[in-house]
């Protein structure tokens, strides 16, 4: 993680002189009015402009299929909240990249989507850089396009003058807004990861990005020597790094972010766990409370929280509640087992019962925004449909075996996925696929937060492709030394464990397997490591001094997501680029086997896993 130097020092300082805020002037005051300020919010949309159509909840404590989320039922949702007093809409950053909404048109559809609600402000994720500062230019040109003009904020983002980001003159990204709220100026900072983005997508080498923690109270510095007082960060760097730049900070009042995905408030009546209370309160360096939220991912939830301030301009009460989105039919099992759509009067009486229930709204999708969306899903509609295989069990998403954190939680058959040691299902096909398309290679690996969703069994089509491998990556083949394999795979989890960087670099494997103990030092967390002889499918201990060739991911294969030893490997000229587009691969890979399903128990990557608590994983 890059420090604050004197130079970015400087770029911010130019930047908080030069932010259009809204507000020329803002008097500093003795005493402010109380203020009941409301703040509805998003994160982590990802291009699922769509509603996920069979997500499997507890309703009345019956499994029920509904359809969840969906992007213009959230406009409906935030349509819904202009009559309430003090209103804040923000998005907490990755808007793109996950769907062949993004794939097709590269946040346009997301920027107009967006445009239905109207957002105050809209922080930069770290996937917003997926394919360099170029492409986001124009993403956020589009954002930009209509009549909303929503700030785009990213207080630690410098860009260098005369790139997309910053063309001439100011960047195109401001540090902050400040929005007249009930007669209040309440100021609004926007932070981006650093180690992630920086390891984890592609902007420009000349784009700077600042420390987190240094650069949001710099900027509240800032905005309370212009007699703010009400200050909201408005983040993109998970929920853990949430709480603990709180504590480290002064005079911050909210921290709404995006980034680990986070579902907070109590959904065990619905079967999801969750990872905290919404909103979840913490103390700022002073001891005074801050309200931190965060609402799920993927157009799946909707957050609306109310905080109390004083006439000093603190927090005296963090309220509101996060709420799944879904729609207002309803499937249950019938004598069979199979899912059917349930009676009207059976639907009536359920929409009914939940209308008391404030963890989940039952809501219609706004008819402007799908009308928007049409323009888009016509064209890819075709594409989306046409089938190319089939998944004959459900294939769980997982990074590191033992997560809280289940990211399959809404898809069946994956409820206790991240408990299993066999970890990521989909991780370990599309590894698969991988090696299936590499002839050379005796062995694959992929990083696990390059795989963006699990995958439900039934049919499975190019869309399944698109969304589970969403980003624009090709094949690359490496002669490495055994030892320098076994090194990248302690590289991929001290990336998280010891540099505290993305999860996402966790390995999985085809024609490789190993013991993971995470109680240990790095460099002795890897044992057993065996590879499989792809003739005749037998397995040998990895000879540290024989070469072999792996097959990967190019973003990985570059040294990214902490993989310093392939980095390395590519630089000394070990690696030949195949060109081959690793969804085309993937897809190919399920139309060749028609069926999938999980690979069998002995070529599992972890063969056996014990925790960093000392659990030995089933």
């Amino acid at each position: 993680m890059q420090s604050l130097s004197t130079l970015g020092s400087m770029a911010l300082l130019l930047l908080l002189g030069a932010v259009q805020s809204g507000c020329s002037t803002v008097p500093a005051t003795a005493a402010a009015p109380p203020l009941t300020l409301h703040i509805a919010h998003i994160n982590d949309h990802h291009s699922q402009l769509e509603p996920i159509p069979a997500a499997e909840l507890l309703l009345d404590g019956v499994p029920t299929q509904v359809e969840l989320g969906g992007f213009a039922r959230l406009t409906t949702l935030f349509r819904q909240q202009a009559a309430r007093p003090n209103l804040l809409k923000l998005h907490a950053g990755d808007a793109v990249t996950g769907s062949l909404y993004y794939t097709f048109f590269k946040g346009e559809a997301d920027a107009r989507m967006m445009n239905t609600i109207c957002f105050d402000a809209f922080e930069l994720g770290n996937h917003e850089f997926d394919d360099g500062d170029g492409v986001l230019r124009g993403f956020l040109d589009h954002l930009r396009a209509g009549d909303c003009q929503t700030p785009v904020l990213a207080a630690n983002v410098v860009p260098a003058p005369g790139t997309p980001l910053a063309p001439t003159g100011p960047s195109v990204l401001q540090p902050y807004t400040i929005k007249t709220v009930g007669g209040v100026p309440v100021g609004i900072i926007g932070i981006d990861i650093v180690g992630k983005t920086v390891n984890s997508s592609r902007p420009l080498a000349s784009t700077q990005f600042l420390d987190e923690t240094r650069t949001a109270q710099q900027t509240i510095d800032t905005l309370k020597a212009r007699g703010v007082r009400h200050i909201v960060l408005l983040t993109h760097q998970g929920y853990d790094a949430d709480r603990a730049m709180a504590a480290a900070l002064t005079d911050v009042d909210v921290v709404i972010g995006g980034d680990s995905h986070t579902l907070l408030g109590d959904f065990s009546a619905q079967g999801l766990p969750s990872a905290g209370p919404y909103p979840t309160v913490a103390k700022n360096r002073d001891g005074d409370p801050v309200c931190i939220g965060q609402a799920w991912e993927y157009s799946k939830a909707f957050g609306l929280m109310e905080v109390q301030f004083d006439a000093r301009g603190a927090v005296t009460r963090c309220g509101g509640q996060a709420s799944l989105v879904i729609g207002d039919q309803f499937r249950r099992k019938n004598a069979a087992g199979a899912f059917v759509p349930v009676d009207e009067a059976t639907a009536a009486a359920l929409r009914s019962r939940l209308a008391d229930v404030p963890q989940v709204r039952v809501t219609v999708p706004d008819a402007a925004a799908e009308q928007v969306l049409s323009a888009y899903s016509s064209q890819v509609a075709a594409q989306k449909q046409r089938l190319i295989g089939t998944a004959t069990e459900p294939l769980c998403l997982v990074r590191v075996p033992g997560e809280t954190t289940n990211r399959s939680g809404a898809l069946a058959g994956c409820e206790q996925a991240n408990l299993l040691a066999r970890g990521s299902d989909a991780a370990q096909v599309v590894a698969a696929a991988f090696l299936a398309a590499s002839p050379r290679a005796e062995m694959a690996l992929q990083n696990a937060g390059g795989v963006r969703t699990g995958i439900g069994a039934g049919p499975l089509s190019m869309n399944t492709a698109f969304t589970v491998l969403p980003f624009t990556n090709v094949l690359v083949e490496l002669s490495l030394t055994g030892t320098q394999i076994v090194a990248a795979l302690e590289d991929a989890v001290a990336n998280y464990l010891d540099q505290r960087q993305s999860d996402g670099s966790h390995p999985y494997a085809a024609g490789l397997r190993w013991a993971l103990d995470l109680r240990q030092p790095a460099g002795r967390r890897f044992s057993q490591v065996e590879v499989m002889d792809r003739a005749t499918g037998r397995w040998s201990a990895i000879d540290p001094a024989r070469t072999y060739v792996l097959v990967t991911n190019d973003f990985i294969a570059a040294g990214k997501d902490g993989y310093a030893t392939l980095g390395a490997a590519t630089a000394a000229g070990q690696a030949v680029n195949t060109y081959r587009l690793y969804t085309q691969t993937f897809a190919d890979y399920l139309q060749r086997l028609g069926q999938v399903g999980r690979v069998p128990a002995s070529e599992v990557s972890h063969q056996r896993v014990i925790t960093a608590a000392g659990v030995t994983m089933p």
